[in-house]
């Protein structure tokens, strides 16, 4: 039972691509809106592409790959349905929310990448955990503004229906900020689970 389990978290990796992958490949077969999907979709394929050019390099532990996969998930479900159109309704109806939030979530998702990024820099030493924590903190930040002015680019650049199913503000006038709040409680829940996992690296401050 022990030899099953190693050979299960050594090849996790693996079997979490295979699954991603499948999983990437029905949802892209018939999407709402195909132009919608090139769009939110290819994100997803340049990261994947990403992940599999460096493993080899370096490997991130298979507690970086799961929280790094759930954005990976969500924004393909997002892709499949467009991101105002996913059906959320017991959520939504549950916090008597007054839109769709499934957005919020992918987002609170992307957050979860601090968690890499802090585990690179410890592992390669270019950082302390404190430093790295930081880093990736601001990390995310970066990332989740970049993305609202490349959402905003893009959207006054398509066609009108194109541009408001990605940007999907579903008429929220604060939707960027709130985005990037969500991407922000992404990353702090993300590095809270970086200490506790790695409780030694205090040591080394």
């Amino acid at each position: 039972m022990r030899e099953i389990a190693t050979t299960f978290f050594r090849f996790y990796p693996y079997f979490l691509a295979a699954i991603f992958l499948a999983f990437f490949i029905v949802l892209g077969i018939h999407p709402h809106d195909r132009v919608d999907w090139i769009a939110e979709d290819t994100p997803i394929l340049i990261v994947f592409a990403l992940f599999i050019a460096t493993f080899k390099k370096f490997r991130f532990s298979n507690t970086a790959y799961t929280l790094m996969s759930l954005w990976m998930f969500l924004h393909t479900v997002g892709g499949y349905y467009t991101f105002a159109n996913v059906p959320f309704d017991f959520i939504t109806d549950l916090f008597d929310f007054q839109r769709n939030n499934f957005d919020r979530l992918a987002h609170f998702s992307i957050g979860l990448y601090a968690y890499a990024a802090a585990e690179l820099l410890t592992r390669k030493k270019w950082a302390t955990p404190l430093l790295a924590t930081i880093f990736g903190l601001f990390f995310i930040l970066s990332v989740a503004s970049l993305y609202e002015i490349f959402e905003w680019i893009y959207a006054v650049n398509m066609n009108p229906e194109a541009g408001l199913e990605f940007l999907g503000s579903q008429g929220d006038i604060w939707d960027a900020q709130k985005d990037m709040l969500s991407d922000a409680i992404g990353a702090v829940v993300s590095l809270v689970i970086f200490w506790m996992k790695r409780r030694d690296l205090h040591k080394r401050d």
